[in-house]
């Protein structure tokens, strides 16, 4: 039986632990009272499992010989087709919206965005809201599994900063064969030793929120949504959910397993704090989420002192919280907003700056873990190479020192993330215009594409304080902005590889 599942495409597999997922919505709308909803996702449960068997059975002995071409595309087609599918049951329980609106939610859920075009989330009911979190929480997972089993092989996703080989397009479908495992064998072995942590991440949290006042079912979906930096809310957001600061705190916590994959690896759980300590990518993170806010309390204490207000402890203490809080959970590109953050305003008399937020959301969190973004590792490249050529302009006859993967950081790392870095830039340009071009504003179409291309949905209503919401798309700009997350999800070198006629040469 186990061969038999092995042997599937990839692409099915997925399917199918999606028409399973679509259960756990229904068993919550059946006790929840919500008989509509329970009923049509269980039969989109039965029909899709059925479904799923009949392609199984179709393509189980036909099999992609390519591997890495064949794992690519099911990746892209996880994030671009499966959400159609996912979307038939959402689209039947809503009842009145338009099937792309439910195909748009699907694809940001799924891509751990967190857009929504449903303003009030009083529209949706429980069940809704419980499967908007599900399938966030699985596309948190299947990032997980896919960067460890299929990025890491081909030195892409963030890997490709610390490679010391390169993968041609000649010899990728050969990255496989040098492991005593098959690919499908590999993509279970992975996905066996990180679900286990992602499912008791995920239950741990839940507990602590529901001990920290907030309902079961906020708690529940707060967690999902936290574990895979997805954003979703049932009530828009987590300052409008019980729990109050303690929420937060267990929150910001948990955040930090999206900063660095050495919080969570199992193959680094005997030496992880020593290992911790000095990976770059966590402590580039801590440098963030601490300096950061402190540049912005000054600038709002400094708005303080003209007011008089310096002198009012506690406020002061709740900006720098809320501050820190928010900082962190878009650099995870999570996207929930403090219930403190507004505060700062009222505080200082001075207007909260954006454009912070959406920088730290395009630098992102760690590789191989469900944040989006550029990544800290690239950032850490960039920033080492730079020290390197200022150091040799002090000194031109210096030798770089620490060792030979300090070394390879600094030349074809930050070479490799300086590449990144401009097709990252190139998609920006690309989809602002494209946006441009349906009716959309500069400031307008900028917000939307960062938000987008980061997979930080909550961005856009938090830079523009609710000016700018998804809502107010077109059809086309709806499109544009789907492709953006999936791009933004996938990354543009996955992208770049499916287009290099080498995966395409039988």
């Amino acid at each position: 039986m186990l061969a038999r599942l092995l042997s599937l495409p990839l692409f099915v597999s997925l399917m199918g632990l999606s028409a399973c997922a679509m259960f756990i919505p229904a068993l919550y709308g059946y006790f929840a009272d919500e008989d509509h909803a329970s009923r049509v996702f269980f039969y989109g449960g039965v029909l899709f499992l059925f479904l799923t068997t009949i392609l199984g059975i179709a393509t189980s002995a036909n099999m992609d010989k390519n591997v890495i071409r064949s794992h690519l595309l099911a990746l892209l087609g996880a994030f671009t087709v499966l959400p159609v599918m996912l979307a038939v049951p959402t689209y039947e329980a809503i009842g009145n919206t338009t099937f792309i609106n439910a195909y748009f939610e699907m694809v940001s859920s799924i891509t751990t965005t967190g857009a929504t075009l449903f303003d009030e989330p009083e529209r949706l009911s429980q069940t809704v809201h419980m499967w908007r979190a599900t399938v966030g929480w699985m596309g948190g997972l299947l990032m997980w599994v896919a960067a460890i089993a299929i990025f890491a092989p081909l030195n892409i996703g963030g890997f490709e900063i610390t490679a010391r080989r390169r993968i041609s397009a000649t010899s990728a479908h050969h990255v496989y064969a040098e492991n005593t495992i098959t690919p499908g064998q590999r993509v279970l072995m992975h996905f066996s030793r990180l679900l286990p942590i992602y499912v008791g991440l995920t239950f741990v949290l839940w507990i602590c929120l529901i001990l920290a006042g907030s309902t079961p079912f906020e708690a529940l979906c707060h967690a999902m949504s936290t574990i895979s930096t997805s954003g979703i809310s049932p009530v828009g957001g987590i300052q409008n959910a019980g729990g109050g600061i303690f929420a937060e705190l267990l929150i910001f916590i948990f955040l930090f397993f999206a900063i660095s994959r050495l919080t969570f690896a199992p193959e680094t759980q005997s030496d992880s704090l020593e290992r911790l300590g000095r990976d770059p990518e966590f402590r580039m993170g801590l440098i963030c989420a601490i300096g950061l806010p402190c540049l912005l309390f000054l600038r709002h204490w400094v708005g303080a002192i003209e007011v008089n207000e310096v002198e009012n402890v506690s406020a002061a203490i709740r900006v720098l919280w809320g501050s820190a809080f928010t900082v962190l959970s878009f650099l995870t590109t999570t996207g929930f907003l403090s219930d403190h953050w507004a505060e700062a305003r009222s505080w200082s008399g001075l207007q909260t700056p954006g454009l912070i937020l959406m920088g730290v959301a395009l630098i992102g969190g760690g590789v191989a873990t469900t944040a989006g973004g550029v990544k800290l590792l690239r950032v850490f490249a960039l920033y080492k190479h730079g020290m390197r050529e200022i150091e040799k302009v002090i000194h031109p006859s210096s030798v770089g020192g620490a060792g030979e993967a300090a070394r390879h950081l600094r030349g074809k790392g930050a070479q490799m993330a300086w590449v990144f870095f401009m097709l990252f830039a190139i998609s920006i340009c690309v989809v602002a215009v494209a946006l441009s071009l349906t009716g959309l504003n500069f400031e307008d179409s900028l917000v939307m594409t960062i938000s987008s291309l980061s997979t930080t949905g909550p961005l856009a209503e938090a830079v523009s304080n609710g000016e700018v919401l998804y809502s107010g798309l077109s059809t086309s700009s709806k499109f544009i902005v789907a492709a953006a997350m999936v791009l933004g999800r996938l990354e543009t070198l996955a992208i770049i590889a499916l287009l290099n006629p080498g995966f395409w040469r039988s």
